[in-house]
C-alpha cells in the first residue's frame, strides 16, 4: 500500500515551528529543522498559505500563523495538503474481471468499509490540534 506523503508530517513540523518562532521562520530555517530541501518547504508553505493557515512575508522572509495553534487541527493540515486523490484515501485496482464472482463485486463490497476507515481517521485528525502536538513535545510559544 502506498503511504500518505511525508508532506503531512513536514507540514505539522512546519506549523509547530512557526508557532514557536513567529516571524523568524524562513523556508531555510524550517528546511534545516526538518532536514530537507528548502524547495519542498516552500511548496508546503504555499499550500498552508492557500488554506489560510499561515502568512508568509516575501523578501524579508518569515512566516506567522493566521490562527491560534489550538484552532488548527491535523485535519486542517491534511486537507490543506490535498494528501489524497479526489478526496479518497483508498484507490481501487482498475478493471477487475467482471466474469469473476469476486472481481465483479469486490469494489462494491469493500468501498463501504474503506470509507468508514477513512472517516474514522479524519475524525481522529479533527480532534488533535497543533497546540496539542506542541504540548506533547513540551514546546510552548
Amino acid at each position: 500500500m502506498r503511504q500518505i506523503s511525508s508532506r503531512f508530517s513536514i507540514a505539522v513540523h512546519t506549523l509547530s515551528l512557526i508557532a514557536v518562532m513567529p516571524n523568524e521562520c524562513t523556508g531555510d530555517v524550517i528546511a534545516q529543522s526538518v532536514s530537507t530541501n528548502p524547495v519542498i518547504i516552500r511548496r508546503i508553505m504555499s499550500k498552508l498559505k492557500q488554506a489560510g493557515l499561515i502568512d508568509v512575508r516575501p523578501g524579508v522572509g518569515g512566516a506567522s500563523l493566521l490562527k491560534d495553534p489550538a484552532d488548527i487541527t491535523l485535519l486542517d493540515v491534511y486537507r490543506a495538503l490535498e494528501v489524497v486523490e479526489d478526496g479518497e484515501l483508498f484507490n481501487f485496482h482498475k478493471h477487475p474481471n467482471p466474469k469473476c464472482p469476486v472481481g465483479n463485486m469486490i469494489e462494491h463490497t469493500l468501498r463501504a468499509e474503506l470509507i468508514a476507515a477513512q472517516t474514522a481517521m479524519e475524525q481522529r485528525l479533527n480532534r488533535v490540534t497543533i497546540q496539542q502536538m506542541m504540548d506533547q513535545i513540551h514546546v510552548s510559544e
